[in-house]
């Protein structure tokens, strides 16, 4: 039976995102909430071996009060046990404070239970971009990372083994780890299977167990929140967008003057 680990994170919908132009920051209020989209394909993959191996689901997210909500909507995605970490000392959180405390909350949980055989993350949250969260949870639990993961070719219980697609740059890698080991997901990896209705009333009606800094877990209060974060949002703004290169229409023009129009510019600009 696998026991498996999902991290997911409450995101503003970036599709609506605006900038405030006098202070540079995100105008928040009327932005919906929603589940990041990377991760629900980790909870899609992690669903999926539960479906053909067995086992048990965990999901986990660090955040303000209602990202209770983001994990009722995960009961929805069939998972089993659903935390929520939420407390003032987290507030401010960059990438390497985020990492540190979900690190810890997710030891806590094996010294109290059992270890994760697998632990999923999304390749990146479309808030941040900064793909940091993950690896960094991997370190400080000392266990590989499989990065960009598309898909799961093979994993034997027995050998304690996986094999793994990733997607490259340069194409697809195919890799075997031992297990545990934690995987970033690509859009790729998995698709959210429809919810009985059963599932959704359930989880209607769920709530979350709530973990803080309230001495369960042996956090160092200086790597939390913003005591924990070195790094600083100096300012967030739209980039000017400057108007760049010539049209050549060739239905006003012959092609022969366009190339000679073209090679010009391209010699004025000391390309040619």
């Amino acid at each position: 039976m696998l026991n498996l680990l999902v991290s997911i994170k409450q995101v503003p919908d970036t599709t609506n995102i605006r900038i405030n132009p006098e202070t540079g920051t995100l105008i928040r209020e009327g932005v919906p909430a929603i589940i990041n989209p990377y991760d629900i394909s980790a909870l899609a993959l992690a669903c999926n071996l539960k479906k053909t191996y067995g086992g048990k689901i965990t999901v986990i997210t660090m955040g303000p009060p209602q990202a209770r909500l983001a994990l009722k909507e995960a009961l929805e995605y069939f998972a089993d046990r659903i935390i929520l970490l939420t407390d003032r000392k987290f507030a401010g959180a960059d990438t390497l404070a985020t990492s540190y405390t979900l690190a810890e909350a997710i030891i806590f949980l094996e010294k109290t239970d059992r270890p994760f055989d697998l632990y999923f993350f999304g390749k990146q949250a479309i808030d941040g971009d900064t793909a940091q969260v993950g690896p960094g949870v991997a370190a400080r639990l000392n266990v590989p990372v499989i990065t960009y993961t598309i898909k799961v070719d093979e994993l034997d219980l027995e050998k304690r083994k996986i094999v793994v697609q990733r997607k490259t740059e340069k194409g697809i890698e195919i890799l075997s780890a031992k297990l545990p080991v934690l995987l970033t997901c690509e859009r790729e990896a998995g698709h959210p299977m429809f919810s009985p209705l059963s599932a959704i009333l359930q989880a209607q009606k769920a709530e979350p167990e709530v973990f803080g800094v309230d001495g369960r877990i042996p956090y160092e209060l200086n790597r939390l929140g913003l005591k924990g974060s070195p790094t600083r949002v100096h300012r967030v703004y739209t980039p000017e967008i400057k108007k760049q290169g010539k049209m050549v229409n060739l239905d006003e023009v012959e092609v022969e003057a366009a190339v000679e129009e073209i090679i010009k510019l391209l010699k004025a600009k000391g390309v040619l």
